[in-house]
């Protein structure tokens, strides 16, 4: 990316909005879902009757004859630009499921669903660090915990409410990230749950365990949630205890991770991660609840925009390359080795590896390999590598392998 490219960025702040505010944001969240819902069920049955695969034009027509009906008359009370952006995200859904990138849109839920709201410019009045939605006369009171870019006009703003009951409003600017000095490090990133990472340096980051370190005091929430009468004011509150120990977690795991990540983007020119599925590595249930834990599908996201953003390299190594097994001073791929071996002495030189920096010496040297010459990083793989046994990854059959060049 060049010095003077701009990318779409989202600046996420806490508010506190007023009875009123508060009210009006509560009908329009539930106008949103209501409209989408509505709208999901038209697509649905029309294919499902007729054949009939119906549009973002189409449903926005049904939204104007649903305002104008006795029933959903209330349509009308909140901005309608939430209501047609609500439109717009089913059809990107839609689009998504058509393109097999994406499961097909379900219904959303009033408590599992998140509460939220999009409004376009025509919508919202910006200026002066001072932010009116439509259909209210008065600013939020937004924390303002950064300030956004210099001259920046928000495009988007996106107004939400999580289940522990903060409210937040997302402006979304063109920016031009601050370029980093350019270096000549290098980095191999070994994803782990004893480490959260280990580097090709040597280094080994701790796994900090987040979600284990509140995990009595969840349980114990759970359990007061389970004995309140359904329905009850009681329930509720419980309810959100539960919910605000969840968002304590979630972000003391996310302010982690944009503090591990930024260092390692800041530090190294090039970063050498492997791609793992962690999709299908989340059906081991012996060791899911750590996997998520660890947060390995947000660490990756995050190297891979900050490193757009700043200009450096990110290469992902085939997730069959033999980097645990391959031995990073002869070259030799070793019989498979148990998840609770943590150390391995190579039978051709006798050189002792750790299991995990080896790991990283190898998608290093193979990194640098594809970008030196566009060599791949995929071996040989034997020939029930896709069979029903359950791996955690599928490496190479034991033999000679001739490590990539530094």
């Amino acid at each position: 990316m060049g010095a003077d490219s701009f990318v779409k960025r989202a600046f996420k702040y806490r508010f506190q909005p007023t009875e009123d505010q508060a009210a009006e944001l509560s009908r329009t969240f539930g106008c949103v879902r209501k409209v989408y819902n509505l709208a999901l069920a038209a697509r649905s049955e029309a294919w499902s009757a007729h054949g009939e695969r119906i549009g973002y034009a189409q449903t926005s027509a049904m939204l104007t004859a649903w305002k104008r009906t006795a029933e959903l008359s209330y349509l009308a009370e909140v901005s309608s630009v939430p209501l047609q952006q609500a439109l717009r995200h089913l059809q990107r859904a839609f689009t998504g499921f058509w393109t097999k990138r994406a499961r097909y849109p379900r219904f959303k839920s009033k408590r599992k669903s998140r509460a939220s709201a999009e409004y376009t410019r025509s919508a919202f009045r910006y200026a002066d660090g001072r932010l009116t939605l439509a259909k209210m006369s008065q600013p939020l009171d937004i924390v303002w915990s950064r300030p956004l870019p210099q001259g920046a006009e928000p495009s988007t703003v996106t107004v939400s409410q999580d289940g522990a009951g903060r409210w937040f409003v997302s402006l979304l600017c063109e920016d031009t990230p601050a370029p980093m000095p350019v270096t000549a490090e290098a980095v191999g990133i070994d994803v782990g749950l004893t480490a959260l990472l280990v580097l090709s340096t040597g280094e080994k980051i701790p796994n900090p365990r987040h979600g284990h370190r509140d995990r009595a005091l969840l349980a114990k929430a759970h359990r007061a949630l389970s004995r309140k009468e359904k329905g009850s004011r009681n329930r509720a509150k419980a309810r959100a205890r539960v919910a605000r120990i969840h968002a304590r977690i979630t972000d003391r795991r996310r302010d982690h991770l944009h503090k591990l990540t930024t260092r390692l983007v800041r530090e190294n020119q090039t970063l050498v991660i492997e791609d793992l599925a962690v999709r299908n590595l989340l059906k081991n249930h012996g060791l899911a609840r750590a996997i998520s834990d660890a947060g390995w599908r947000e660490l990756r996201g995050m190297l891979e925009y900050k490193a757009a953003w700043y200009g450096r390299t990110l290469v992902t190594v085939d997730r069959w390359f033999p980097s645990t097994r391959l031995c990073s001073a002869c070259g030799l791929v070793a019989e498979p080795i148990p998840l609770g071996v943590r150390e391995w002495t190579c039978e051709h030189c006798g050189t002792t590896h750790d299991r995990d920096g080896n790991a990283a010496i190898n998608l290093l040297a193979a990194g640098l390999a594809v970008t030196a010459c566009g060599a791949g990083a995929r071996p040989h793989r034997e020939s029930s590598s896709r069979s029903g046994r359950s791996v955690v990854k599928q490496e190479t059959s034991p033999g000679r392998v001739r490590p990539p060049s530094r």
